[in-house]
């Protein structure tokens, strides 16, 4: 896939064709400030490769952005990372991330991710489609996570 637009309207390549390296991963983690997860980087390395699907965002040799889903194929699909480099955000590089990460997974009900609780995360989910666990009524749906260590 391409997507045309970000870097001066040059063609920035949305594949699942590519497996950034360690380097490249503590690079992009460190600039959108996800420095919990660059602490480790054997960790980090093996949450990527662990993982169901992944797609870069790349601009020539530079990564530009990644997502990357855990998935079953059947009854869950979990929007893990997006991540596009801060100078590229609000130009259509995540929705173009979003859209090629979770295509296989189009026809699996449950559709699920944990983000941080800012403003700006939540309208950027809510363009996609997805809404917030207390949007969905009272009772009828409920959220539990666990962090260790």
């Amino acid at each position: 896939m391409v997507y045309r637009g970000g870097v001066a309207s040059h063609e920035i390549v949305i594949t699942a064709d590519d497996r950034p390296s360690r380097e490249e991963l503590i690079g992009l983690y460190d600039a959108v400030g996800w420095t919990t997860y660059t602490t480790d980087p054997e960790v980090l390395e093996a949450a990527v490769d662990g993982s169901t699907h992944v797609v870069t965002a790349r601009y020539s040799e530079d990564l530009l952005g990644l997502a990357r889903v855990i998935s079953d194929g059947a009854t869950i699909a979990y929007l893990q990372d997006v991540l596009v480099r801060p100078e590229l955000q609000r130009e259509g590089v995540g929705k173009a991330l979003v859209d090629a990460a979770m295509a296989p997974f189009a026809h699996v009900r449950q559709q699920v991710l944990l983000t941080d609780d800012e403003p700006g995360q939540r309208a950027f989910y809510e363009s996609l489609g997805y809404a917030e666990i207390r949007d969905h009524g009272e009772g009828r749906l409920r959220a539990f996570v666990r962090f260790v260590g």
